[in-house]
């Protein structure tokens, strides 16, 4: 049996860290070693530094900057050979997300729908050097390097929004109600209002209705 893959698990929800680690360790012949787990930007550093994993499981989404950020502080403080490879798994289908974090550095990009199986050979074909993408978002990776996604231009606008902001604004966009998006992001529908408000302020549209078709124009539905 081949050596098993030493993995980082980087989620800022414990209870998704949990379960990414009991699907990994009921895996047939148990192929992956989880070495340790991290909740934010700074967590990750410190344990890729301290374990040094062969792959990474990275949350696009994270506090303290982003999966993106995590990549970017490793490229200035380790040298190509010990960094590790980089697995984005993310609960976000968005076109900006899956091009963002390939160009900082990862080296695959799945869904949090993905099964344990799915994922386990996911880890284990990035370890060998292969770029792993669920169906849907490799169409958006060839798209990008075709042209015909403006990429630029899309992160020139979301780059006014907040993280949060980007997720209110994603699920409006998608038809959520206001409770709904409350129940999904755990915040309250006050607080889905607010940052409606300021969602629209920033992009200077006046409706959702116009928030849904400023996304879909961009892909990022």
């Amino acid at each position: 049996m081949s050596t098993p893959v030493r993995v980082l698990i980087v989620d800022d929800h414990a209870m998704f860290r949990a379960g990414v680690r009991a699907e990994l360790g009921a895996s047939a012949g148990h192929p992956v070693d989880i070495v340790a787990e991290a909740a934010d930007v700074d967590e990750a550093v410190a344990a890729i530094a301290e374990h040094r994993p062969e792959v990474v499981l990275l949350d696009v989404h994270l506090p303290g900057g982003g999966g993106a950020e995590v990549m970017r502080r490793l490229s200035t403080s380790m040298s190509g050979a010990e960094t590790p490879r980089f697995l984005a798994l993310s609960v976000s289908d968005a076109a900006e997300d899956v091009i963002g974090t390939i160009r900082a550095g990862a080296r695959g990009y799945v869904t949090k729908t993905i099964t344990g199986a799915e994922l386990v050979d996911a880890i284990r074909r990035v370890a060998e050097g292969d770029a792993v993408f669920s169906p849907r978002l490799a169409g958006f990776v060839l798209d990008a390097f075709a042209g015909t996604i403006e990429i630029s231009a899309v992160d020139e606008d979301l780059d006014r929004l907040t993280e949060r902001e980007r997720e209110v604004m994603r699920l409006i966009a998608r038809g959520y109600a206001y409770k709904e998006v409350a129940r999904e992001l755990f915040i309250s529908i006050k607080t889905v209002e607010t940052h409606m408000s300021s969602v629209l302020r920033k992009l200077q549209l006046s409706s959702r209705h116009e928030l849904t078709r400023w996304a879909s124009d961009r892909r990022l539905l």
